[in-house]
């Protein structure tokens, strides 16, 4: 049973600002790919809705701390790690690091909590349960890769 999943990508330039560093706001599109491919790798896709009910995961929580800056052309890897798995909530940490120039050096790190939800037929979202097939296939990492 997975307890992590990384992703490992290239700067591209249209994601840095004035100042030529990768953008806060990118950050969470790279905690976002590897939340994905998380699911990809179980089986699964975000986006749900063959699901009895469809399903989908809002972000109820995000955050992120950069420690140095990217750069474009860096290459960065995002780790993943299962944090949490509630009954119908999961969260996840996130360490990103450069990969380039040698050494590999950590420049930050996110946390993300979603929720599974379907929709009311007043068109509300309402918390249901993760699914059983999914829940199974979900680990937590251990505690000495939790921080």
């Amino acid at each position: 049973m997975p307890c992590e999943f990384t992703v490992t990508r290239r700067v591209e330039f249209s994601e840095t600002d004035m100042a030529g560093i990768v953008h806060y706001s990118n950050f969470f599109k790279y905690m976002e790919t590897a939340e994905h491919g998380f699911y990809r790798s179980l089986g699964y896709s975000v986006v749900m809705g063959d699901m009895d009910p469809p399903i989908g995961w809002p972000r109820v929580h995000a955050e992120c701390d950069f420690t140095k800056p990217l750069r474009f052309e860096d290459e960065v890897s995002i780790r993943l790690l299962v944090e949490k798995v509630g009954s119908s909530s999961l969260s996840f940490q996130f360490r990103f690091a450069r990969l380039n120039p040698a050494p590999q050096e950590e420049i930050g790190r996110g946390r993300l909590t979603v929720v599974c939800v379907t929709r009311t037929s007043e068109g509300g979202l309402k918390a249901v349960p993760i699914p059983a097939g999914l829940r199974e296939k979900l680990e937590v990492a251990p505690a000495g890769l939790l921080g």
